[in-house]
């Protein structure tokens, strides 16, 4: 009688196992797709945009911090107004921008805030022939508060 308890036992925690398992695999499943999702809009996972600069004789592991260096040096340049944000800040801080994200070769999205407020904002960018980099504020908006 005994030896049937303890296959039972040993059979119930096969089981429970087997459910973990299968949990942490779903679990793994969907990260999976949740990093490959993050993945799209974003220059260095864009086959096409990667290519435009390669054939222009960009290295794009250089290119991508340079590009957003260049747009959080404009947070520090001297003045009221951010050059690319639209929108004054309503507590005496400055608008700044917080994140970016390079979508391909022609866009950036990013975000900002004067630490009370925030928006985002769609920036389009070159480089010129003299390789100047050049940024023109696409859109944006400002959310409302509550």
């Amino acid at each position: 009688m005994n030896s049937k308890n303890i296959i039972k036992s040993y059979d119930k925690k096969y089981e429970r196992s087997l459910e973990k398992n299968q949990v942490y695999h779903d679990t793994i499943s969907n990260l999976r797709d949740e990093v490959l999702a993050l993945s799209e809009f974003k220059l260095d996972h864009t086959e096409a945009a990667l290519s435009y600069f390669e054939d222009r004789g960009y290295k794009v592991s250089e290119l991508i911090p340079f590009i957003k260096d260049e747009i959080y040096e404009l947070n520090v340049m001297k003045g009221e107004e951010h050059p690319l944000i639209p929108y004054a800040s309503m507590t005496g801080g400055k608008m700044l921008i917080n994140s970016i994200r390079l979508l391909n070769h022609k866009w950036i999205i990013a975000n900002f805030s004067d630490g009370k407020y925030w928006g985002e904002l769609l920036i389009g960018y070159e480089i010129t022939e003299d390789e100047q980099l050049k940024f023109k504020l696409i859109d944006s908006f400002l959310y409302p508060t509550q």
